[in-house]
């Protein structure tokens, strides 16, 4: 029984050793296959042509695919509402405009109740199909994490922000260390504290968040391990609402005028300072945030707050599309991104 073989021509760049490695055997089993000589097996010459192919292919040179209608098309899927580090995001955006159009890209910013599980699944069905990447910053849910599912499954490029999904299907997450930043915030507060005792109040928009979950993890490994005469009361929910954080926060402070501490692990932050300031606990009782805003600008400035955790939005939002754009024109993730770094505020190293 004779075999075809087709002889490999050098264009194929495939030396011997790298042919036998492939097929699995030895260099003079690939020469004798090459040229034809006996003693050679039809099932071991497949082997061969089958190793040429492939090592053909990997070293084949590809187009580098093309956006539909001339651009790559994302989408920013941020939470709705009163939410200065989301305005931040799209001042960024905005700002990227012109980079954006130089790689043949351009952005549109969506929004959704992302503290409504069925609103925000709704909203990304509402994307298939449309986007090339899709950005997210939305509470972790089954139904979230189901239309994700679904989206990816379509070929679009998947990035979280600020707060990732427990999803396989996205690509990538953009976002700092949620749980150092929470260790961070219980050794700023600890310090501020002093050495006094008493209750430490805590506000976040939901356990449901991972970056809100992450930053409460690392909060209390850090207090019940430095501070133990330091006692932490359960969280407050205020789904990131100023609205609902002030009388949340009114109501604690009149409930425990004794209270020592107070940590703000999300967004919310206006209605905080204002039941602070309307109670006439600011100054007393030491404030730790999240986010540099001209609101906590100006708690860190009258003594309100005692110190803030922030993120650049900038760097987050540039990044964001630089990842979904190497996904999809197949190139090598641009690894040299710093990382998004945590930064921390006082009223003395505040930026101009």
């Amino acid at each position: 029984m004779t075999s075809a073989f087709v002889t490999p021509r050098p264009e194929l760049r495939a030396k011997l050793h790298d042919v036998a490695r492939e097929a699995g055997v030895s260099l003079a089993t690939v020469d004798r296959a090459l040229n034809q000589r006996p003693g050679v097996s039809t099932r071991t010459l497949l082997r061969v042509q089958e190793a040429l192919q492939r090592l053909a292919l990997q070293n084949e040179p590809t187009m580098a695919p093309q956006p539909r209608g001339g651009s790559w098309l994302l989408c920013f899927l941020l939470p709705s509402g009163q939410n200065s580090f989301v305005e931040q995001l799209r001042e960024a955006l905005r700002a990227l405009t012109p980079w954006l159009t130089e790689q043949h890209a351009r952005v549109e910013v969506r929004t959704t109740d992302a503290f409504s599980p069925a609103a925000a699944s709704a909203a990304v069905r509402r994307l298939r199909g449309q986007y090339d990447a899709v950005v997210l910053m939305l509470e972790d849910h089954p139904l979230v994490r189901e239309s994700v599912d679904r989206m990816a499954g379509d070929g679009t490029c998947i990035v979280t922000l600020v707060s990732d999904i427990d999803s396989r299907a996205r690509n990538y997450f953009v976002g700092i260390d949620n749980r150092a930043a929470g260790r961070t915030a219980a050794t700023l507060l600890g310090r501020s504290l002093a050495g006094r005792s008493g209750p430490v109040g805590i506000v976040m928009g939901s356990h449901a968040l991972h970056d809100h979950a992450e930053r409460l993890q690392g909060f209390r490994e850090v207090m019940a391990a430095e501070h133990p005469a330091l006692t932490l009361l359960p969280p407050l929910e205020c789904k990131d609402r100023p609205e609902a954080a002030q009388p949340l926060v009114a109501a604690l402070l009149a409930e425990r005028p004794d209270l020592a501490g107070l940590y703000s692990i999300g967004a919310g932050n206006d209605g905080i300072y204002a039941a602070l300031r309307d109670s006439g606990a600011a100054g007393w009782v030491s404030w730790v945030c999240h986010e540099l805003t001209p609101q906590t600008r100006a708690a860190l400035l009258d003594g309100t707050a005692s110190a803030v955790i922030g993120q650049s939005a900038a760097q987050e939002a540039q990044v964001a599309c630089r990842l979904a754009l190497s996904r999809l024109t197949r190139q090598r993730s641009p690894e040299t991104d710093a990382p998004i770094r945590i930064e921390i505020y006082l009223k003395d190293n505040l930026p101009p």
